[in-house]
């Protein structure tokens, strides 16, 4: 009886003890950084650009003499700039960036008409002339505004800072999105552009917040 004690407290002690090691290993190993994979990228492909084409694109005016006015719109109207940045590199985030942001839906859709007109051919039409009317006034300004949220929250977690620009430059080389884009080819020309900005412009002006 002794001798099976002995062997049963013993077995007992190195499941204990093995149980012990696996938590140690277990909390080491959560102490550990976090290694992200190396090879991870943007979900819409590799850019079609490379360092060469930085050459080819012109770097939009950016200097303008405040009057103080234009600030209250510097919510809207923005460059991205990040210190130590190649061309390559700015477009590659920008395309990326621009690829969370394109194509959003307002929210807004076809709203049901109230009863007794519910179900009945007036209503529908009435419905429908009501919805087209809600989305031509604020689905597009939603569209606008879900975008820039979009490209302002990638980009400063990409470590891009944001400096205000008039609108009448801004609109030299950036696009809205409301319930009409741009082209593919004019999209690619201004992301260029912006790219070249967040590598290598001079902007005027404080860092602005995300």
């Amino acid at each position: 009886m002794k001798v099976g004690g002995c062997a049963t407290a013993l077995a007992v002690t190195a499941l204990m003890l093995g149980e012990s090691a696996a938590l140690s290993q277990e909390i080491a190993a959560s102490a550990q950084p976090v290694r992200y994979l190396t090879d991870s990228g943007s979900p819409f492909g590799a850019p079609s650009t490379t360092m060469g084409d930085a050459a080819d694109v012109k770097m939009p005016e950016l200097a303008f003499k405040g009057d103080g006015t234009e600030a209250a719109d510097f919510d809207k109207y923005y460059a991205f700039r990040r210190a130590d940045t190649d061309f390559a590199t700015a477009y590659a985030d920008i395309a990326e960036c621009d690829g969370y942001a394109r194509g959003l839906q307002s929210g807004i859709g076809y709203q049901q008409v109230p009863y007794p007109y519910a179900g009945t051919m007036a209503g529908a039409v009435g419905g429908a002339i009501g919805s087209a009317m809600a989305m031509a006034i604020f689905g597009s300004a939603e569209k606008r505004r879900l975008r820039r949220v979009n490209m302002r929250t990638c980009m400063n977690f990409k470590g891009y800072d944001r400096y205000g620009l008039p609108k009448d430059l801004w609109e030299k080389f950036n696009f809205e999105e409301g319930l009409s884009g741009v082209s593919e080819e004019k999209r690619q020309a201004y992301l260029k552009q912006q790219a070249l900005v967040a590598s290598s412009a001079s902007l005027q002006g404080k860092v602005l917040g995300r």
